[in-house]
């Protein structure tokens, strides 16, 4: 299998826009975020920010912008004082439904179950799902 070598001058600058993206993604994961308005905030392409996401990250914006908003929810839900719809509007989705399907495919159960068992402290979500 052929992995390119990249100079380290492209892999610093990979590095760069990588964490300067994931810093827009952990400030502002509820709105709606688009990798195309990322890669010009960050002044790269969008080409340029997937391969940032790919070879550095070991991800793709959008799964990494899912992983984040699913995180934060967890986060909401175990906490107990908001509606699961009221969560899914929090973390950037406009449909319940949506939400809940992205849920269940990123904790093994849905978010009602989640908010009435939530893991203990000591577990992260995604362990507790495992």
């Amino acid at each position: 299998m052929y992995v390119p070598i990249h100079r380290p001058a492209t892999i610093r600058h990979r590095t760069s826009l990588f964490e300067d993206a994931v810093q827009i993604v952990e400030a502002e994961y509820a709105s709606e975020l688009a990798l195309d308005e990322v890669a010009r905030r960050v002044a790269s392409s969008r080409r340029q920010l997937q391969r940032s996401y790919a070879e550095i990250g070991g991800t793709t914006f959008r799964d990494h912008l899912t992983s984040v908003r699913m995180q934060r929810a967890a986060e909401m839900l175990a906490a107990r004082n908001m509606t699961v719809r009221e969560v899914a509007r929090r973390v950037g989705y406009r449909q319940p439904a949506q939400f809940a399907k992205a849920f269940r495919r990123q904790f093994g159960r849905a978010p009602s179950d989640f908010r009435s068992d939530p893991p203990l402290r000591s577990e992260t979500p995604a362990r507790a799902a495992a």
